[in-house]
């Protein structure tokens, strides 16, 4: 790399360039949540179950996951601005279509393809990936700030949708936060025009470097273990932050107070992301992803024995504050021992994973409670998974200690 490179790395542009992400994080996250506030009201005008409601969320959630790989796949080839062009308009225009949807499967069509696949998708994988490629003494943290986005918008989106629908409507909310994204996102992607510094290129002759080997397994190879770890840690996540709010009504709480854990366990979560993101700069990625799957487990653990409604607000806010650091471990994993020019790829590509280990955790977990009648062995299911991730990533672990 250049000494002009070199000199970018961790520099006030890098930083300043780490705002814009973190806010483009932020508003394109909309898509992720705003689904799950209008899924009531967009049950009621359509006359459809409830099962029928919540497809949008479904799709919107398998399009977000496939659509990181490709627009990973983008960001590497061109840039992380043409991607985020493109999934802006993609984004905003699928609001203002879903306000004017004649049918439940049409809007549930637009959340998954353009407000999922091609819109939301774009800020959250690439934008973490091209933020490791700005830092290198601070990507831990620069990688967690860019993660924090997508919790910050689950914290900020749900109230505002929820105020607009109260005094709009829920046609009439999605066509007021089509035009705010598309207004708020275009000029800030436009920020990050500018193109990451580049290693130099190797001469030709010259021996592979170590990258072409990870942990002295082959490329993919790596990748797919990532992939399977982020399915366990993610299946194990999902259960307290799918059922929460179902176990608070269940245990006659109310889900008032569901809704209520939940909130604070994603508030807890972002300050685990950033705390995670300065234990990632001292420990590396992999040390910093099994210390999050451990205190995960530890803390699912004190769901099975505790119950009472003060305890569950005490677990819920310590699992948010064990659990958020996991996530964006992977993007820096990725960014220790993959080349720059394949990171927007594989991080999507292990993202991928962790949003279907979500995916399938929340139904698992659900169809363990319908089989047992209670959520105590939904717990233990997922402390299994978590088990499978730590086994995992601690191989992964010893294989770089060996080969150090």
């Amino acid at each position: 790399m250049t000494p002009a490179a070199e000199a970018v790395l961790d520099s006030r542009q890098a930083w300043t360039r780490l705002a814009a992400i973190v806010a483009l994080a932020t508003l394109g996250g909309a898509g992720m949540w705003s689904v799950v506030v209008a899924l009531p009201h967009v049950q009621a005008e359509f006359g459809a179950t409830r099962g029928e409601a919540s497809l949008p969320y479904t799709l919107t959630m398998i399009g977000f996951a496939g659509g990181g790989i490709l627009m990973g796949r983008l960001a590497d080839r061109f840039g992380i601005m043409v991607p985020l062009l493109g999934g802006t308009v993609m984004l905003g225009g699928g609001y203002i279509l879903a306000a004017f949807a004649p049918s439940l499967t049409v809007f549930a069509l637009v959340q998954g393809v353009l407000i999922g696949a091609l819109g939301s998708s774009a800020a959250f994988g690439p934008l973490m990936a091209d933020a490791s490629l700005w830092f290198r003494r601070r990507r831990g943290i620069a990688v967690a700030l860019a993660a924090s986005g997508n919790y910050l918008a689950g914290t900020v989106w749900p109230p505002v949708v929820q105020a607009l629908i109260t005094a709009q409507g829920w046609r009439t909310a999605h066509l007021v936060v089509g035009v705010v994204l598309l207004v708020t996102m275009l000029p800030l992607a436009l920020l990050l025009r500018a193109r990451p510094p580049r290693a130099a290129p190797r001469p030709a002759g010259s021996p592979a470097p170590p990258a072409s080997r990870p942990l002295g397994l082959t490329p993919n190879g790596l990748t797919a273990l990532l992939g399977l770890a982020g399915v366990g840690c993610c299946v194990a996540m999902a259960m307290p932050q799918v059922h929460i709010v179902a176990y608070c009504g269940d245990l006659g709480y109310g889900v008032a107070r569901g809704t209520e854990m939940l909130s604070l366990m994603l508030a807890c979560g972002i300050v685990s992301r950033i705390a995670s993101g300065f234990i990632a700069d001292r420990i590396g990625g992999l040390g910093t992803l099994m210390l999050g799957a451990t205190l995960q487990a530890v803390a699912l653990a004190f769901y099975l024995f505790f119950d009472s409604l003060v305890s569950l607000y005490l677990i819920s806010a310590l699992f948010g504050l064990f659990q958020g650091g996991i996530v964006p471990s992977y993007a820096v994993i990725v960014r220790e021992y993959f080349p720059a020019s394949q990171a927007g790829t594989r991080v999507g590509i292990v993202l991928m994973a962790t949003l279907l280990g979500m995916a399938l955790g929340g139904w698992l977990s659900g169809v363990v409670f319908d089989w047992t009648g209670s959520y105590a062995m939904a717990f233990l299911n997922g402390m299994a998974w978590n088990a499978a991730n730590l086994a995992i990533v601690g191989w992964l672990l010893l294989r770089a200690r060996r080969l150090r």
